[in-house]
Protein backbone atom coordinates (compact mmCIF):
# COMPACT_ATOMS: atom_id res chain seq x y z
CA UNK A 1 0.00 0.00 0.00
CA UNK A 2 1.21 3.67 -0.98
CA UNK A 3 3.29 5.00 2.26
CA UNK A 4 4.34 8.32 3.36
CA UNK A 5 3.04 10.10 0.50
CA UNK A 6 1.05 13.44 0.10
CA UNK A 7 -2.31 13.78 -1.78
CA UNK A 8 -4.75 16.14 -2.78
CA UNK A 9 -7.79 14.81 -4.30
CA UNK A 10 -10.31 17.08 -6.14
CA UNK A 11 -13.47 15.41 -6.07
CA UNK A 12 -16.47 15.50 -8.35
CA UNK A 13 -18.65 14.90 -5.18
CA UNK A 14 -18.58 16.83 -1.46
CA UNK A 15 -17.14 14.80 1.03
CA UNK A 16 -20.30 15.37 3.87
CA UNK A 17 -23.40 15.04 1.52
CA UNK A 18 -23.11 11.95 -0.56
CA UNK A 19 -22.83 8.28 0.09
CA UNK A 20 -19.75 7.30 0.02
CA UNK A 21 -17.88 7.82 -3.40
CA UNK A 22 -14.85 6.12 -4.83
CA UNK A 23 -12.48 8.37 -3.66
CA UNK A 24 -14.53 8.83 -0.54
CA UNK A 25 -13.30 4.98 0.10
CA UNK A 26 -9.44 5.32 -1.80
CA UNK A 27 -8.78 8.30 0.35
CA UNK A 28 -9.96 7.06 3.65
CA UNK A 29 -7.38 4.04 3.10
CA UNK A 30 -5.06 5.36 2.01
CA UNK A 31 -4.91 8.10 4.90
CA UNK A 32 -5.05 5.04 7.48
CA UNK A 33 -1.73 3.67 5.63
CA UNK A 34 0.16 6.67 6.49
CA UNK A 35 -0.11 9.28 3.84
CA UNK A 36 -0.90 13.10 4.28
CA UNK A 37 -4.58 13.86 2.39
CA UNK A 38 -6.29 17.06 1.63
CA UNK A 39 -9.86 16.45 -0.05
CA UNK A 40 -11.43 19.39 -1.95
CA UNK A 41 -15.14 19.02 -2.12
CA UNK A 42 -16.35 19.37 -5.58
CA UNK A 43 -15.71 23.03 -7.39
CA UNK A 44 -18.84 22.02 -9.32
CA UNK A 45 -19.36 22.36 -13.52
CA UNK A 46 -21.37 25.74 -12.91
CA UNK A 47 -24.46 26.50 -11.69
CA UNK A 48 -27.41 24.29 -11.86
CA UNK A 49 -30.30 25.85 -15.20
CA UNK A 50 -32.70 27.61 -13.04
CA UNK A 51 -35.80 25.96 -14.84
CA UNK A 52 -34.36 22.70 -12.96
CA UNK A 53 -35.44 24.29 -9.58
CA UNK A 54 -32.17 22.75 -8.10
CA UNK A 55 -30.59 25.81 -8.06
CA UNK A 56 -31.55 27.49 -4.53
CA UNK A 57 -30.36 23.88 -2.86
CA UNK A 58 -27.53 23.24 -4.19
CA UNK A 59 -26.36 26.71 -3.34
CA UNK A 60 -27.56 26.13 -0.09
CA UNK A 61 -25.83 22.82 0.70
CA UNK A 62 -22.63 24.37 -0.96
CA UNK A 63 -22.50 26.75 1.53
CA UNK A 64 -23.23 24.46 4.05
CA UNK A 65 -19.80 23.04 2.71
CA UNK A 66 -18.36 26.47 3.25
CA UNK A 67 -19.14 26.55 6.72
CA UNK A 68 -17.44 23.60 7.71
CA UNK A 69 -14.38 25.15 6.24
CA UNK A 70 -11.38 22.69 6.74
CA UNK A 71 -12.05 19.57 8.60
CA UNK A 72 -10.32 16.90 9.61
CA UNK A 73 -11.90 13.26 9.90
CA UNK A 74 -11.20 10.41 12.08
CA UNK A 75 -8.94 8.86 9.67
CA UNK A 76 -6.90 12.29 9.76
CA UNK A 77 -8.17 13.61 5.91
CA UNK A 78 -7.99 17.48 5.37
CA UNK A 79 -11.65 18.34 3.83
CA UNK A 80 -11.83 21.53 2.34
CA UNK A 81 -14.27 23.54 0.57
CA UNK A 82 -12.69 26.34 -1.44
CA UNK A 83 -14.54 29.45 -2.73
CA UNK A 84 -14.99 29.15 -6.22
CA UNK A 85 -16.49 31.54 -9.06
CA UNK A 86 -19.47 29.24 -10.20
CA UNK A 87 -19.51 30.00 -13.98
CA UNK A 88 -16.79 28.46 -16.37
CA UNK A 89 -16.40 29.39 -20.17
CA UNK A 90 -15.01 32.63 -19.63
CA UNK A 91 -11.23 33.55 -19.12
CA UNK A 92 -12.14 36.37 -16.53
CA UNK A 93 -13.55 33.30 -14.37
CA UNK A 94 -10.98 30.81 -15.10
CA UNK A 95 -8.23 33.24 -14.20
CA UNK A 96 -9.82 33.99 -11.07
CA UNK A 97 -10.35 30.44 -9.86
CA UNK A 98 -7.20 28.85 -10.63
CA UNK A 99 -6.07 32.42 -8.81
CA UNK A 100 -8.29 31.18 -6.07
CA UNK A 101 -7.81 27.34 -5.90
CA UNK A 102 -3.74 27.97 -6.29
CA UNK A 103 -3.77 29.92 -2.89
CA UNK A 104 -6.34 28.37 -0.85
CA UNK A 105 -5.05 24.89 -1.48
CA UNK A 106 -1.14 25.53 -1.81
CA UNK A 107 -1.74 27.57 1.84
CA UNK A 108 -3.84 24.41 3.27
CA UNK A 109 -1.01 21.79 2.02
CA UNK A 110 1.99 24.23 3.71
CA UNK A 111 -0.04 24.25 7.10
CA UNK A 112 -0.55 20.75 6.63
CA UNK A 113 3.11 19.70 5.52
CA UNK A 114 2.48 18.33 2.02
CA UNK A 115 5.16 18.29 -0.07
CA UNK A 116 4.96 17.25 -4.03
CA UNK A 117 2.05 15.75 -3.56
CA UNK A 118 -0.10 13.37 -5.88
CA UNK A 119 -2.66 15.39 -7.55
CA UNK A 120 -5.65 13.31 -7.59
CA UNK A 121 -8.27 15.05 -10.17
CA UNK A 122 -12.14 13.78 -10.06
CA UNK A 123 -13.35 16.67 -11.75
CA UNK A 124 -12.34 18.58 -15.53
CA UNK A 125 -12.84 22.05 -13.85
CA UNK A 126 -9.86 21.36 -11.29
CA UNK A 127 -7.41 21.15 -14.36
CA UNK A 128 -6.34 25.06 -13.75
CA UNK A 129 -4.32 23.87 -10.61
CA UNK A 130 -2.05 21.34 -12.57
CA UNK A 131 1.53 22.42 -12.27
CA UNK A 132 1.12 25.11 -9.59
CA UNK A 133 0.79 22.61 -6.74
CA UNK A 134 4.86 21.52 -6.89
CA UNK A 135 3.06 18.05 -7.64
CA UNK A 136 4.49 14.63 -8.42
CA UNK A 137 2.01 13.35 -10.08
CA UNK A 138 -1.04 13.82 -12.16
CA UNK A 139 -3.76 11.72 -11.78
CA UNK A 140 -6.78 11.83 -13.71
CA UNK A 141 -9.95 10.13 -12.22
CA UNK A 142 -12.98 10.32 -15.24
CA UNK A 143 -16.11 8.95 -13.16
CA UNK A 144 -18.79 10.28 -15.09
CA UNK A 145 -19.29 11.10 -18.84
CA UNK A 146 -18.64 14.61 -17.87
CA UNK A 147 -19.68 16.49 -21.15
CA UNK A 148 -22.99 14.67 -21.29
CA UNK A 149 -24.22 16.16 -18.05
CA UNK A 150 -26.42 18.40 -18.96
CA UNK A 151 -28.91 18.18 -16.27
CA UNK A 152 -26.97 19.60 -13.34
CA UNK A 153 -24.94 22.54 -14.83
CA UNK A 154 -25.48 25.06 -17.48
CA UNK A 155 -21.99 25.21 -18.62
CA UNK A 156 -21.30 24.60 -22.69
CA UNK A 157 -20.29 20.67 -23.23
CA UNK A 158 -18.07 21.57 -25.53
CA UNK A 159 -16.29 23.74 -23.02
CA UNK A 160 -16.53 21.05 -20.83
CA UNK A 161 -14.71 18.88 -23.80
CA UNK A 162 -12.04 20.69 -24.12
CA UNK A 163 -11.25 20.66 -20.18
CA UNK A 164 -11.45 16.78 -20.21
CA UNK A 165 -9.02 16.47 -23.04
CA UNK A 166 -6.47 19.03 -21.19
CA UNK A 167 -6.85 16.79 -18.31
CA UNK A 168 -6.01 13.69 -20.22
CA UNK A 169 -3.04 15.86 -21.71
CA UNK A 170 -1.74 16.66 -18.47
CA UNK A 171 -2.34 13.39 -16.80
CA UNK A 172 0.76 10.59 -15.60
CA UNK A 173 -2.53 8.14 -14.79
CA UNK A 174 -5.70 8.00 -16.08
CA UNK A 175 -8.54 5.83 -14.17
CA UNK A 176 -11.81 5.03 -15.86
CA UNK A 177 -14.41 4.26 -13.52
CA UNK A 178 -16.87 1.87 -16.19
CA UNK A 179 -15.81 0.05 -18.99
CA UNK A 180 -18.09 2.09 -21.33
CA UNK A 181 -15.89 5.21 -20.65
CA UNK A 182 -13.09 3.24 -21.26
CA UNK A 183 -13.97 1.52 -23.87
CA UNK A 184 -14.51 5.16 -25.29
CA UNK A 185 -11.37 6.93 -24.80
CA UNK A 186 -9.63 8.33 -27.45
CA UNK A 187 -6.32 9.59 -25.97
CA UNK A 188 -4.00 8.69 -23.81
CA UNK A 189 -4.90 4.61 -23.81
CA UNK A 190 -0.93 4.31 -23.21
CA UNK A 191 -1.31 5.74 -19.31
CA UNK A 192 -5.19 4.35 -18.99
CA UNK A 193 -6.43 1.62 -16.53
CA UNK A 194 -9.84 0.32 -15.61
CA UNK A 195 -10.91 0.86 -12.02
CA UNK A 196 -13.59 -0.66 -11.06
CA UNK A 197 -16.11 0.03 -8.33
CA UNK A 198 -15.59 -1.71 -5.09
CA UNK A 199 -17.34 -2.78 -2.07
CA UNK A 200 -16.95 -2.91 1.69
CA UNK A 201 -17.75 -6.62 1.94
CA UNK A 202 -17.99 -6.52 5.22
CA UNK A 203 -19.75 -3.65 6.00
CA UNK A 204 -22.94 -5.00 4.13
CA UNK A 205 -22.69 -8.62 4.42
CA UNK A 206 -23.50 -8.27 7.88
CA UNK A 207 -27.01 -8.14 6.42
CA UNK A 208 -26.90 -11.49 5.38
CA UNK A 209 -25.47 -12.73 8.99
CA UNK A 210 -28.63 -11.49 10.54
CA UNK A 211 -26.41 -8.97 12.63
CA UNK A 212 -28.04 -6.02 11.76
CA UNK A 213 -31.52 -4.45 12.98
CA UNK A 214 -34.35 -3.40 10.25
CA UNK A 215 -34.48 0.07 11.41
CA UNK A 216 -38.01 1.76 12.53
CA UNK A 217 -38.51 3.75 9.08
CA UNK A 218 -38.64 0.35 7.15
CA UNK A 219 -40.19 -1.68 8.91
CA UNK A 220 -43.61 0.71 9.30
CA UNK A 221 -44.10 -0.16 5.56
CA UNK A 222 -45.87 -3.87 4.62
CA UNK A 223 -44.42 -6.28 2.76
CA UNK A 224 -43.35 -6.86 -0.38
CA UNK A 225 -40.64 -3.70 -0.28
CA UNK A 226 -39.03 -3.07 -3.57
CA UNK A 227 -35.99 -0.56 -2.19
CA UNK A 228 -33.16 1.94 -3.72
CA UNK A 229 -30.80 4.43 -2.15
CA UNK A 230 -29.13 6.86 -3.78
CA UNK A 231 -29.55 10.09 -5.96
CA UNK A 232 -33.06 10.90 -6.81
CA UNK A 233 -33.25 12.84 -9.79
CA UNK A 234 -36.09 12.86 -11.90
CA UNK A 235 -33.61 12.40 -15.18
CA UNK A 236 -32.69 9.61 -13.26
CA UNK A 237 -34.93 7.31 -12.34
CA UNK A 238 -37.31 5.63 -14.92
CA UNK A 239 -40.36 6.84 -13.17
CA UNK A 240 -42.62 5.61 -15.87
CA UNK A 241 -41.45 2.44 -14.75
CA UNK A 242 -42.63 3.13 -11.44
CA UNK A 243 -45.75 4.49 -12.54
CA UNK A 244 -46.50 1.21 -14.34
CA UNK A 245 -45.25 -1.06 -11.58
CA UNK A 246 -47.32 1.13 -8.81
CA UNK A 247 -50.23 1.09 -10.75
CA UNK A 248 -50.00 -2.39 -11.98
CA UNK A 249 -48.54 -4.17 -8.58
CA UNK A 250 -50.66 -1.59 -5.87
CA UNK A 251 -49.34 -4.45 -3.04
CA UNK A 252 -45.52 -3.84 -3.78
CA UNK A 253 -43.87 -1.24 -1.58
CA UNK A 254 -41.54 1.12 -3.45
CA UNK A 255 -38.67 2.88 -1.17
CA UNK A 256 -36.30 5.41 -2.09
CA UNK A 257 -33.83 6.22 0.04
CA UNK A 258 -31.73 9.37 -0.75
CA UNK A 259 -31.75 13.12 -1.33
CA UNK A 260 -34.88 13.95 -3.49
CA UNK A 261 -34.51 16.52 -6.06
CA UNK A 262 -37.52 18.72 -7.44
CA UNK A 263 -39.98 17.60 -10.25
CA UNK A 264 -40.32 13.84 -9.37
CA UNK A 265 -43.63 13.12 -10.74
CA UNK A 266 -43.88 9.64 -8.78
CA UNK A 267 -44.27 11.39 -5.33
CA UNK A 268 -48.47 11.17 -4.96
CA UNK A 269 -48.49 7.26 -5.44
CA UNK A 270 -49.70 5.39 -1.85
CA UNK A 271 -46.99 2.32 -2.17
CA UNK A 272 -44.05 4.66 -3.33
CA UNK A 273 -42.18 5.79 -0.21
CA UNK A 274 -39.62 8.74 0.37
CA UNK A 275 -36.97 8.38 3.13
CA UNK A 276 -34.42 11.00 3.69
CA UNK A 277 -30.97 10.41 3.77
CA UNK A 278 -29.10 8.42 5.88
CA UNK A 279 -25.69 8.14 7.12
CA UNK A 280 -23.53 4.95 5.52
CA UNK A 281 -23.12 3.60 8.73
CA UNK A 282 -26.75 2.93 8.96
CA UNK A 283 -27.47 2.59 5.76
CA UNK A 284 -27.25 -1.17 5.99
CA UNK A 285 -30.00 -1.86 8.53
CA UNK A 286 -31.88 0.28 5.90
CA UNK A 287 -31.38 -2.15 3.33
CA UNK A 288 -31.56 -5.22 5.64
CA UNK A 289 -35.54 -4.57 5.38
CA UNK A 290 -36.12 -4.79 1.38
CA UNK A 291 -37.00 -7.57 -0.40
CA UNK A 292 -35.27 -6.72 -3.90
CA UNK A 293 -33.06 -4.22 -4.30
CA UNK A 294 -33.33 -2.28 -7.46
CA UNK A 295 -31.31 0.39 -9.45
CA UNK A 296 -34.51 1.86 -11.80
CA UNK A 297 -32.37 4.10 -13.63
CA UNK A 298 -33.08 5.72 -17.01
CA UNK A 299 -30.38 4.25 -18.98
CA UNK A 300 -32.01 5.82 -22.68
CA UNK A 301 -30.66 8.90 -20.63
CA UNK A 302 -26.83 9.39 -22.45
CA UNK A 303 -24.81 10.34 -19.14
CA UNK A 304 -26.92 7.87 -17.19
CA UNK A 305 -25.72 4.83 -19.65
CA UNK A 306 -22.10 5.55 -17.87
CA UNK A 307 -22.53 4.65 -14.84
CA UNK A 308 -21.06 2.13 -12.48
CA UNK A 309 -23.35 2.71 -9.24
CA UNK A 310 -21.46 1.18 -6.60
CA UNK A 311 -25.04 0.79 -4.73
CA UNK A 312 -25.33 -2.31 -7.26
CA UNK A 313 -22.09 -4.59 -5.97
CA UNK A 314 -23.23 -3.32 -2.18
CA UNK A 315 -26.73 -4.77 -2.78
CA UNK A 316 -24.79 -7.90 -4.00
CA UNK A 317 -22.90 -8.14 -1.05
CA UNK A 318 -26.07 -8.27 1.18
CA UNK A 319 -27.35 -11.30 -0.28
CA UNK A 320 -30.36 -9.64 -1.67
CA UNK A 321 -31.83 -10.23 -4.68
CA UNK A 322 -31.30 -7.11 -7.12
CA UNK A 323 -33.01 -6.08 -10.56
CA UNK A 324 -31.18 -3.46 -12.21
CA UNK A 325 -31.88 -1.88 -15.82
CA UNK A 326 -29.35 -2.26 -18.30
CA UNK A 327 -25.88 -0.96 -17.54
CA UNK A 328 -22.80 -1.72 -20.19
CA UNK A 329 -20.68 -1.74 -16.35
CA UNK A 330 -22.48 -4.77 -15.13
CA UNK A 331 -23.50 -6.88 -18.49
CA UNK A 332 -20.59 -9.36 -17.22
CA UNK A 333 -22.29 -9.91 -14.04
CA UNK A 334 -25.93 -10.91 -15.63
CA UNK A 335 -25.77 -14.43 -13.73
CA UNK A 336 -26.04 -13.05 -10.39
CA UNK A 337 -27.76 -9.95 -11.37
CA UNK A 338 -31.35 -9.46 -12.97
CA UNK A 339 -31.34 -7.16 -15.75
CA UNK A 340 -33.66 -6.02 -17.06
CA UNK A 341 -34.17 -5.16 -20.75
CA UNK A 342 -37.92 -3.16 -20.85
CA UNK A 343 -39.92 -2.30 -18.37
CA UNK A 344 -42.51 -5.16 -18.51
CA UNK A 345 -39.70 -7.51 -18.03
CA UNK A 346 -38.21 -5.15 -15.03
CA UNK A 347 -41.07 -5.45 -13.24
CA UNK A 348 -41.46 -9.24 -13.62
CA UNK A 349 -38.37 -10.04 -12.71
CA UNK A 350 -38.93 -8.17 -9.23
CA UNK A 351 -41.85 -10.68 -8.95
CA UNK A 352 -39.56 -13.55 -9.78
CA UNK A 353 -37.30 -12.35 -7.13
CA UNK A 354 -40.01 -11.83 -4.76
CA UNK A 355 -40.47 -15.91 -5.28
CA UNK A 356 -37.16 -16.65 -4.68
CA UNK A 357 -36.03 -19.46 -2.08
CA UNK A 358 -33.14 -21.14 -0.77
CA UNK A 359 -29.68 -19.44 -0.09
CA UNK A 360 -27.57 -20.85 -3.51
CA UNK A 361 -28.53 -17.76 -5.36
CA UNK A 362 -27.87 -15.32 -2.12
CA UNK A 363 -24.18 -17.22 -1.51
CA UNK A 364 -23.65 -16.72 -5.25
CA UNK A 365 -24.11 -13.35 -5.38
CA UNK A 366 -22.22 -12.43 -2.49
CA UNK A 367 -19.29 -14.66 -4.10
CA UNK A 368 -18.95 -12.35 -6.84
CA UNK A 369 -18.40 -9.45 -5.44
CA UNK A 370 -15.92 -10.86 -1.83
CA UNK A 371 -13.12 -10.05 -3.46
CA UNK A 372 -13.31 -6.62 -5.55
CA UNK A 373 -12.76 -4.31 -1.88
CA UNK A 374 -12.08 -1.34 -1.61
CA UNK A 375 -9.00 -2.63 0.02
CA UNK A 376 -8.34 -4.99 -3.11
CA UNK A 377 -8.59 -1.48 -5.36
CA UNK A 378 -6.33 0.62 -2.82
CA UNK A 379 -3.77 -1.80 -3.29
CA UNK A 380 -4.28 -1.94 -6.74
CA UNK A 381 -3.98 1.91 -7.48
CA UNK A 382 -0.98 1.71 -5.12
CA UNK A 383 1.33 -0.66 -7.73
CA UNK A 384 0.20 1.69 -10.63
CA UNK A 385 0.98 4.72 -8.43
CA UNK A 386 4.18 3.99 -7.44
CA UNK A 387 5.03 2.50 -11.02
CA UNK A 388 5.05 5.72 -12.35
CA UNK A 389 6.21 7.70 -9.91
CA UNK A 390 9.33 5.57 -10.55
CA UNK A 391 9.15 6.47 -14.48
CA UNK A 392 8.39 10.27 -13.47
CA UNK A 393 11.03 11.01 -10.60
CA UNK A 394 14.85 11.16 -11.61
CA UNK A 395 17.05 8.50 -10.75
Amino acid sequence: MLHGKSIICFGGEDWWYHHPHSKNHLMRRFARAGNKVIFVNSISMGLAPIKSGELLPRVTRKLKSYAKLARTTEEGITVVSPVVVPFFGSRAATAANRRLLTTQIAMLAKRRGLTNPILWIAIPTAIDVVGRLHESLVIYHVSDKYDANTMDHATDPEFIRRLHDRAIDAADLIFYSSRKLLSEATRGREKSFLLEQAVDFDHWSRISRGEVRVADAIERIPHPRIGYFGAIEPWLIDQDLIKQAAGERPDWNWIFIGNKSRGLEIEDFANVHFLPPVSYQELPSYAAGFDVCVLPWNTEVEFTSYGSAIKVREYLASGKPVVISPLPEYESMGGVLRIARSRDQFIEMVGDALRESGSDKANARQQAVRDGTWDARAERVSELIEDALRSVLPA
